[in-house]
């Protein structure tokens, strides 16, 4: 946002930060939610150009729906279901671990 806009919406009695500000997340919350987010962002990635959700689901014995989830980040997916997931579409512990470090 460019300082003219906030300085306006300041003015105007709103209050402007961050989704961490506005949840009230710790540093280190944010930086979890960041690492689950790359990771469903890259799962999404590597499968689209594998297999269709159906067959990835089908390869971890889980479910289409479950496997969408996953993909678009929802927060009842466990981080240890992404990796799974990577690894079924044959991620490598350095990719995931590539992916981790790109996180700011």
């Amino acid at each position: 946002m460019d300082q003219a806009k906030r300085e306006r919406l300041e003015a105007n009695g709103w209050k402007v930060g961050s989704v961490s500000d506005f949840l009230q997340l710790t540093a280190e919350e944010s930086v979890l939610v960041e690492i689950k987010l790359a990771l469903s962002q890259n799962l999404k990635e590597r499968r689209q150009k594998l297999m269709t959700q159906s067959e990835l689901a089908s390869k971890m014995s889980s479910s289409q729906p479950r496997i969408a989830k996953a993909e678009n980040g929802d927060a009842s997916v466990s981080i240890e279901l992404l990796i799974r997931a990577m690894l079924a579409t044959g991620a490598t512990p350095q990719d995931i671990g590539q992916v981790i470090a790109g996180v700011r």
